[in-house]
């Protein structure tokens, strides 16, 4: 069974569209409540939920972490650019896992993997921390053989692998099957490794058909998809359905 980890940030994109600057994230009349969306998809199945505490805070914010936190009953998945705040933050926090992603204040959404091989100090920094506290570190990268080396050298037990670029490439079918070919091997080499197999980014109800043929995968990381279905049938409706086409 692939596990299913429901990312909430594009509920609380919404919330900031509107009350961007109040001093409350929750309740009253600020809305939507991302916490409350993701306790709404664990009851619909969720395994874990993740969520991305963004240093310019577009979309959740500390408290959402923090009452996440009281309230989950899966686990809940960090991810986090590699700083020392951020890294200080997510000790303070606890959570069961960390997924380590880059950040660009210009980008809308995370757009390609981490490069462990250009910041190989601060991430070993970072993985050594979150080891030593017993937090479950992820690093968020391309499926390229020297970042999947590495990542298993530096001791990080779990990758992600961006599949972005494939999901971009869905209606392109040379460019598709190469770049899907290009995941399956990352997979392969990261099983050898003995890293987990995580995925994420740009999957969604038509292309999972594909995504979970993948070799290995343990969990899919999934936000916008779900979050859009949910506006027309419910979160229950769009956790389940989507979890039914990872696990048919």
């Amino acid at each position: 069974m692939i596990l299913l980890g429901v990312n909430i940030d594009h509920c609380a994109t919404v919330r900031q569209a509107r009350y961007r600057g109040y001093d409350q994230t929750a309740p009253g009349p600020v809305e939507p409540d991302p916490v409350a969306l993701a306790v709404l998809a664990e009851r619909a199945g969720a395994d874990g939920i993740t969520i991305h505490l963004r240093e310019d805070r577009r979309h959740i914010q500390e408290h959402d972490v923090w009452r996440l936190k009281e309230v989950a009953k899966t686990r809940i998945n960090l991810e986090m650019a590699c700083t020392p705040w951020m890294i200080d933050f997510a000790l303070k926090v606890k959570p069961h896992s960390v997924c380590v992603v880059p950040e660009s204040r210009e980008e809308i959404s995370t757009e390609g993997g981490l490069d462990v091989v250009a910041r190989r100090a601060q991430v070993k920094a970072c993985v050594d921390a979150m080891n030593a506290a017993g937090i479950v570190t992820s690093l968020f990268i391309d499926a390229d053989a020297a970042q999947i080396d590495l990542s298993a050298e530096l001791g990080a037990p779990w990758i992600e692998l961006h599949t972005g670029a494939y999901a971009n490439a869905y209606e392109d079918g040379a460019t598709r099957a190469a770049e899907f070919q290009r995941l399956r091997l990352g997979a392969v080499q990261a099983h050898g490794l003995q890293l987990v197999v995580n995925a994420g980014h740009g999957i969604n109800y038509v292309n999972i058909a594909e995504v979970r043929t993948l070799p290995y995968l343990h969990e899919l990381n999934i936000g916008h998809s779900i979050v859009s279905r949910a506006l027309f049938t419910g979160v229950d409706e769009a956790v389940r359905e989507m979890k039914a086409r990872m696990n048919p």
